[in-house]
């Protein structure tokens, strides 16, 4: 049993990681809140829909206490950096799936890793990070002759697009392959009067509805297509596996590790 704090606690992914923490006989040692969020000083166990559990969602201290051991955030590029900054002044592991950082901003997170135990990643659902490995597979193989489309759906509630999941498959794609490294992402192709052309990656976005999330990656060739597709139809699978990646952190040192850590994959 670990000692394990909440950042975005009255989220979606909040009250979802909440409930698994405790089913996993974890102990929750802090849920917090943005300063405007209505749910402040309200039970954390309630707001995830379980009895009360004595802990009140509160605004994110400046640091945190000596007894949490690790802190799981999923919540707003800004009150993420400020998460990974308490973390790493205090040396409290860090859990963290927030999307839509700007390159600087994720460079800036992930050096925390210097200091203490930390995953950060765009999806802690297994069987996206199964989908990421089988889409660094496919890609090395058919990195010649294939068009190459990302699609990704999400509900009408998500903010950033294209998702940071997206975002990884087409990093995972140009790495893996030398042939791939320069494909040029194509988000809208309205604004184009042209064939596509062999050195490019599209990217579609669909939002709507209670979509949890789905993404399908296409190798289209003259004659064959390979989909690999992920679809999840419930938040659990993305809790649990941050919940797992919390685990696999416990008495790690410091390092920046990865979901593929976690999975032995």
């Amino acid at each position: 049993m670990s000692r394990i704090a909440v950042n975005g606690a009255g989220g979606r992914m909040g009250r979802a990681i909440i409930r698994i923490l405790l089913e996993r006989g974890h102990q929750i040692a802090g849920a917090y809140e943005i300063s405007s969020s209505p749910l402040l000083g309200r039970d954390a166990g309630l707001v995830a829909g379980l009895e009360p559990i004595g802990i009140s969602i509160s605004e994110m201290p400046k640091s945190f206490s000596s007894d949490i051991e690790l802190v799981i955030d999923f919540s707003s590029p800004p009150a993420s950096i400020s998460v990974a900054n308490a973390a790493r002044a205090a040396k409290t592991a860090l859990v963290m799936g927030t999307t839509g950082f700007t390159q600087e901003e994720r460079v800036s997170i992930e050096n925390a890793g210097a200091d203490i135990p930390l995953i950060l990643a765009p999806n802690m659902s297994p069987g996206v990070n199964l989908l990421f490995r089988l889409t660094e597979m496919a890609a090395r193989v058919l990195n010649s002759g294939y068009d190459i489309e990302v699609l990704e759906s999400h509900h009408r509630f998500k903010k950033d697009a294209p998702s940071g999941t997206a975002k990884k498959l087409v990093e995972i794609i140009r790495q893996s392959s030398p042939e791939l490294a320069n494909l040029h992402e194509i988000n809208d192709r309205t604004v184009y009067t042209r064939e596509r052309e062999p050195a490019e990656v599209g990217m579609s976005v669909v939002r709507g509805g209670d979509i949890v999330g789905e993404h399908t990656v296409f190798f289209i060739g003259m004659g064959e297509r390979i989909e690999l597709t992920h679809r999840a139809t419930n938040r659990d699978t993305l809790a649990r596996g941050a919940v797992l990646a919390a685990e696999f952190l416990h008495r790690k040192p410091p390092g920046l590790y990865t979901m593929y850590d976690v999975l032995g994959i």
